[in-house]
């Protein structure tokens, strides 16, 4: 295995500089100069590096973007005073992180993170920094440096130079012996840095999310229980905010697990991320052109002095002829000698395609596909308790619409009575008129036939209403 070039430490940065220490007697132009300077971006960053070692520096924007490659675009991602979702992005010489509370960028030698200072990112930063300092042990281990058997991580380094070297029609076999070169001898396997770093972001933000669901699906089955058996205000008010915090989550997650289907999908995004092998890779196309270079120029010169004096002689004579000529011929070892020096800054440039179509992504696919998995089983729990909130949204709509239909009954039975009772005033009020007839004569008059007058009205009444209520039923109006 290849031994990386120790990172740049900050110190040797002069565009990195660690927070300026407070001095009492400051002076107000000072003040306001380094006032000034907070103001034009300049924000801290704390810096792990291939050891596990940590340090806090200031730096601003421009800064990080020599620093890492990146443009102004993928940094304003990780802005903390603009709102944008979860994203991984894969660069040339960096991965942006902005998953929930973790805003970082990974190179294959370091890691910047913007909000270090976050309480919620404290253990995060310490599972981080466990992790490297234990992917450091194996990698020493590895070397022959460190015997640290404890220290077992998963690899995924592969010999690109092999695989260019070789013919396409030995790709198969190159590749397996590759895979079987680059296994420890307890069958271990170990991650690039950036790998080790992607997946410590990974499963900080997979967990932080599947804990929420947990703590909300905790809170919410007793209190939906509760307003099953009790609709009141305060029941459903306790209802109202959960389901608006799992709609928020619900979109948090489904984010997350959109961007590592985007990235699953695309076998082009996830070479991209293969830091630590493009840099390799680079590395070792840039020597082996080197070498040939020379080794051309070696055959050059031994050509050259295995000449004879005459075709030296002849070569000299013709030297002029071949200067004034203006046949294209002519200058056609001088062109591809100038196509020669031109041909290793293309090489140069096209290094970054070249390993995205041979570069196997099978290892970084297992990563994403296991925290695809998990945030998918977050998702479909919540899913399932959006189901279930739903379902005592119909069962208490159902419960209202039977309550609602026992009172529109109730008001056909009172105004039906109603309507029966106005017969009966229509009676009384008739015989309240100021008219003079027979029946109000001493003789006719009496008590037997104001009975008999009220206890008929009485009779009727009932009798109406009886018929009234079973037509009701009859034209099931009524139950």
């Amino acid at each position: 295995m290849r031994t990386q070039p120790p990172p740049p430490k900050p110190e040797d940065d002069p565009d990195l500089t660690t927070p300026p220490t407070p001095i009492p007697n400051q002076t107000l132009t000072s003040t306001v100069s380094v006032h000034r300077k907070k103001g034009t971006g300049v924000r801290a960053w704390l810096l792990l590096d291939l050891t596990g070692q940590t340090q806090v520096v200031e730096a601003g924007k421009h800064v990080i973007m020599r620093r890492t490659g990146l443009p102004a675009r993928d940094l304003r991602i990780l802005d903390p005073l603009l709102s944008y979702p979860s994203t991984i992005l894969g660069r040339e010489r960096a991965i942006v992180i902005n998953l929930e509370h973790i805003k970082a960028i990974i190179t294959a030698q370091e890691v910047f993170l913007l909000n270090s200072k976050d309480p919620s990112v404290t253990p995060f930063i310490d599972e981080l920094q466990s992790r490297i300092l234990c992917h450091y042990q194996a990698t020493k281990a590895q070397d022959g440096a460190i015997d640290d058997s404890n220290c077992i991580i998963r690899t995924s380094s592969q010999n690109l130079s092999a695989m260019f070297s070789k013919p396409q029609n030995q790709d198969v076999e190159g590749k397996a012996e590759e895979k079987q070169g680059l296994e420890n001898p307890d069958g271990s396997k170990i991650l690039p840095f950036e790998f080790v770093a992607l997946e410590a972001c990974l499963e900080a933000a997979c967990s932080c999310l599947e804990n929420e669901a947990r703590t909300l699906e905790q809170e919410a089955h007793p209190a939906l229980d509760k307003l099953t058996s009790k609709i009141s205000t305060l029941n459903l008010e306790r209802v109202r905010q959960i389901k608006s915090r799992l709609v928020a989550i619900t979109g948090r997650v489904q984010k997350v697990r959109d961007e590592l289907e985007h990235l699953l999908d695309d076998d082009e995004d996830m070479a991209e991320m293969y830091l630590t092998e493009k840099q390799l890779l680079e590395n070792s196309s840039t020597s082996s052109m080197n070498e040939r270079d020379n080794m051309d120029e070696e055959v050059l010169r031994h050509d050259i002095d295995d000449r004879t004096p005459a075709e030296i002689s002849l070569a000299t004579n013709n030297e002029g002829d071949l200067q004034d000529s203006d046949n294209p011929q002519d200058h056609l070892f001088s062109a591809s000698d100038a196509i020669g020096r031109d041909s290793n800054g293309t090489r140069t440039s096209t290094t970054c395609s070249i390993i995205s179509k041979h570069l196997d992504v099978e290892e970084l696919e297992m990563l994403l596909e296991a925290y695809f998995v998990q945030i998918d089983g977050t998702l479909n729990k919540l899913s399932t308790l959006r189901e279930y909130v739903d379902d005592t949204e119909d069962y208490i709509n159902i419960m209202l619409d039977d309550k609602q239909n026992h009172l529109l009954q109730m008001g056909v039975m009172l105004t039906t009575a109603t309507l029966v009772i106005s017969a009966f005033i229509v009676v009384a009020g008739i015989f309240g008129m100021n008219i003079h007839i027979d029946l109000f004569d001493v003789p006719k008059s009496g008590m037997t036939e104001f009975l008999w007058t009220i206890g008929g009205g009485a009779t009727g009444t009932i009798f109406l209403y009886v018929i009234a209520i079973a037509w009701c039923k009859y034209k099931r109006l009524l139950e």
